[in-house]
């Protein structure tokens, strides 16, 4: 199991109703049981469940005093997922709360437990829209908030948008948007050297929204200003941005060094080299990275032709791109799950389990402002975990208190 203090052996979480109420356990050795990578081995975990508010015997809450053996298993804090627009076949820029909750039901599957709902470049009117139904699914505790993804971005990286919907980030746009989300707005990815992009920024900062750079075209001197400015996430650093240059480190190297930037990164083998992954990684630590899925409607879905916002998307051997238009053959986000991130960070990318859980789960809840509640297992947070088998496949998955997966029947 794995605690704020690191791995535990013979752990144990406590349960009552929707909170944790005992997260304990003996520290590992010092060699930890050393497996693949230097990761420590599964762990031999008791968890004790006491849910005495869940009533009904199909809830998938835990009987009262019922003790569940999962020795073998890892137990690590539920997945959060500060980056995704869609899976099961469905979108949030569908606008509707039938298609948010299956992409939030298919996530939850594979251990996202918390996540905020990303929507993709459209009309100003119709994102207004969108972020209105979804603040609704957020007050009612389905999602943690509502992350715009365009339209402020740069018309050369803007990847899998649709051009002809870009916009300079005017600030009287950007508070258009954020109060269609009615306090439910958490992050607005732009591009900082567009007109307007600075003052957007501030105004982010002053709200209390999240400022994330990305999809941008901006020179080194230009994204450190927009950290100045209040900035304080790289959105999927390195993809959608300037390679970084030996004469010219543009925005990479400008969000990679400064220590208030929160990078995300999308762990899927496709978006980024594992060697560029591993870089990034070891400059800013676990501390200050958070995976993320960036995914779209085919995440947990086969092969075939999807819808992202208004482009096609066709997905191939898992992989996503646009399939027409001026962007034809752009990476269109991607099919990843949160759990298949967890297994690559450990058993290809060497991280440890610890640094792993910190970038799915700790990291994001705290940039997002959730970690009093998500994000580790501690006394008084909400009891959201993950039990993982020893090849770091999901087995069970509870959130709040309620088995989504129950580890003893599948």
């Amino acid at each position: 199991m794995v605690l704020p203090t690191g791995v535990v052996d013979n752990g144990r979480v406590t349960v009552e109703g929707r909170h944790i109420v005992e997260a304990a356990g003996v520290a590992a050795g010092t060699n930890g049981g050393a497996g693949t990578n230097g990761a420590p081995s599964a762990d031999g975990t008791t968890t004790d469940h006491s849910a005495a508010d869940h009533s009904t015997a199909d809830s998938g809450a835990p009987d009262r005093g019922a003790v569940l053996d999962l020795t073998g298993h890892w137990i690590v804090p539920g997945f959060v997922d500060m980056h995704v627009h869609g899976g099961g076949g469905a979108s949030f820029s569908a606008g509707t709360h039938e298609e948010a909750l299956t992409v939030v039901r298919t996530h939850l599957r594979h251990g996202t437990t918390t996540m905020l709902a990303s929507t993709v470049t459209g009309d100003l009117d119709d994102l207004a829209r969108q972020a209105a139904a979804l603040a609704e699914l957020v007050e009612q505790g389905e999602l943690a908030g509502v992350h715009f993804e365009g339209p402020f971005i740069s018309p050369h990286r803007c990847g899998a948008h649709q051009p002809s919907l870009l916009r300079h980030p005017d600030p009287a746009d950007v508070r258009k948007l954020i109060d269609a989300a009615r306090g439910a707005a958490k992050m607005l990815t732009l591009a900082p050297e567009l007109p307007g992009g600075l003052d957007s920024v501030r105004l982010l900062a002053d709200s209390g929204v999240i400022a994330a750079v990305g999809h941008t075209d901006a020179a080194y001197e230009a994204a450190l200003e927009a950290v100045e400015a209040g900035a304080t996430v790289a959105t999927h650093l390195f993809n959608a941005m300037p390679p970084l240059l030996h004469r010219e480190p543009g925005p990479v190297a400008a969000l990679l060094e400064d220590e208030r930037v929160t990078i995300e990164l999308i762990n899927d083998g496709t978006h980024l080299h594992p060697a560029a992954l591993g870089l990034a990684f070891r400059r800013a630590g676990a501390d200050r990275v958070a995976f993320i899925t960036d995914a779209m409607g085919a995440a947990g879905m086969s092969d075939g032709t999807y819808p992202l916002g208004p482009m096609e998307v066709e997905v191939t051997d898992g992989v996503a791109r646009i399939s027409t238009g001026p962007t034809a053959g752009s990476i269109a986000g991607s099919t990843l799950t949160l759990d298949r991130a967890f297994a690559r960070a450990v058993t290809v990318d060497g991280l440890s389990v610890p640094e792993a859980v910190r970038a799915l789960s700790t990291t994001p809840a705290r940039v997002l402002g959730l970690d009093d509640r998500v994000g580790s297992l501690e006394a008084g947070k909400d009891a959201d975990l993950v039990v993982l088998g020893e090849d770091f496949g999901v087995v069970g998955v509870m959130r709040r208190g309620t088995w989504v997966i129950d580890p003893e029947v599948g």
